[in-house]
């Protein structure tokens, strides 16, 4: 990891960037993608399984008896977990259902808004290096709890043709049965225009690596819904002279070995600590069986020495992470001026993987910077909030004449007649 020590602000929006891809040629080769799937459907989507994944595939849905002897193989340790993971996510996403609730705005006048869930959603689970069984169960417990009628699941499947069994077991115990066999931007092309075997949805959920979040954006500016551009993984640690340098290299390395274009940062005050999480991220990266990986992914990533924790606070809301550890003295007071990252994570027990796993939030998070203008997936991503209102004759009247007098003001004359005609019944009934 490069070590920057108080850089001049002129400087951090180079020392932050992101590793990527140059941005034409991807965008170029992604809508390629797009175009191929959209015209040939299931075709196109074979064909690109085997030029990128290698897999070759007869049937790109996964079949019942795929799924049942998938739950053969999964462990009853992990099962358990994952059932405790479930039950922490559900009660966390239950909590956020919003009653409905009649405002009357004034006398005769009454509005409310109602939610009400997108019929048709589409849920991408990365699956390639790491088959991340949890984010199904991130996407498609919201997605239940809120009512979606029709939910499609994506899925990378391995050289033989096999998604692994985890993924299976999620999807079965959160009653996800439409489930395909098909990675990367094929994948969101499939869900975006549908084909022959792919139902089309109306939104897209799902991490993934740059080549999925460019295909969810270039899908996004025609007529699919996307959660958000959520890309390569990333972390920023903040640390003080009283965090644990071995925790903080864990959660370092914890997100480095996602992929090589992950990217973690470290910003502290306290130059004391840098040596210390150097020296225990070298000997906690020869562990990891990722290692390569991760070791690409330090590459592209920093530790950043600044001399208060103000400027920490504005290097880092400028950064806008996806994650966010802040494991410092005074851990809860920086927390409280956060005001760009995707989820925080305070104090020295909390490492991101519980956010990840079983603590119950959502982690599906906006990555890349853009947690700035994003939040990450909740319940209210698989709804839409439609506005109702009601008024009487006597709230038309209380409110008609200023209706008038605006629409009149924009030159919309017939705006302004329907709400005169109406007036004008009114007062020819109470004559």
């Amino acid at each position: 990891m490069q070590v920057i020590k108080y850089p001049k602000i002129s400087n951090w929006a180079e020392i932050l960037r992101r590793p990527q891809l140059e941005t034409a040629r991807l965008e170029s080769l992604v809508s390629g993608i797009l175009q191929q799937v959209k015209e040939n459907g299931d075709k196109a989507v074979k064909e690109f399984s085997l030029k990128f994944d290698g897999t070759r595939l007869e049937n790109l849905q996964v079949t019942e008896q795929e799924i049942i002897e998938a739950e053969k193989k999964v462990s009853k340790d992990l099962k358990e977990a994952i059932q405790l993971a479930c039950s922490n996510i559900e009660k966390f996403h239950l909590s956020q259902k919003l009653e409905i609730k009649k405002i009357i705005t004034t006398e005769g006048v009454v509005c409310w808004q109602k939610s009400v869930a997108i019929e048709k959603v589409g849920l991408y689970i990365p699956g390639g290096t790491a088959p991340l069984f949890s984010t199904v169960l991130m996407l498609a417990i919201p997605a239940k709890i809120a009512g979606c009628n029709e939910i499609v699941m994506c899925t990378p499947a391995n050289n033989a043709g096999e998604i692994h069994p985890a993924i299976l077991y999620s999807a079965q115990i959160t009653g996800i049965t439409k489930i395909f066999k098909i990675g990367g931007a094929q994948a969101i092309a499939a869900m975006a225009y549908g084909t022959e075997s792919v139902p089309k949805v109306y939104k897209i959920f799902g991490p993934g690596n740059q080549y999925v979040m460019a295909a969810k954006q270039l899908v996004a500016r025609q007529e699919t819904g996307i959660d958000m551009p959520a890309g390569p993984s990333e972390v920023a640690v903040l640390a003080d002279n009283t965090s644990n340098p071995v925790f903080i290299a864990s959660d370092l390395l914890s997100q480095a070995e996602h992929g090589p274009d992950s990217q973690v940062l470290l910003i502290t005050k306290d130059e004391t600590i840098i040596e210390e999480v150097i020296r225990e991220i070298s000997t906690q990266l020869n562990e990891l069986p990722r290692k390569e990986i991760a070791g690409q992914s330090l590459q592209n990533s920093k530790i950043i020495l600044l001399k208060d924790d103000d400027t920490i606070m504005d290097l880092t809301n400028k950064y806008a992470p996806e994650h966010l550890i802040i494991c410092t003295k005074n851990a809860e007071e920086l927390a409280e001026k956060v005001i760009n990252a995707g989820s925080v994570f305070i104090g020295d027990y909390t490492p991101e993987s519980a956010g990840d796993y079983a603590s119950g939030t959502n982690h599906t998070l906006p990555t890349h910077g853009y947690a700035k203008v994003f939040n990450g997936v909740n319940l209210d991503s698989f709804v839409k909030k439609i506005s109702f209102q009601q008024i009487n004759e006597k709230g038309l009247q209380n409110i008609g004449t200023a209706i008038m007098e605006m629409a009149q003001a924009e030159s919309l004359d017939a705006h302004r007649k329907a709400v005169k005609l109406r007036l004008e019944f009114i007062s020819e009934k109470e004559k």
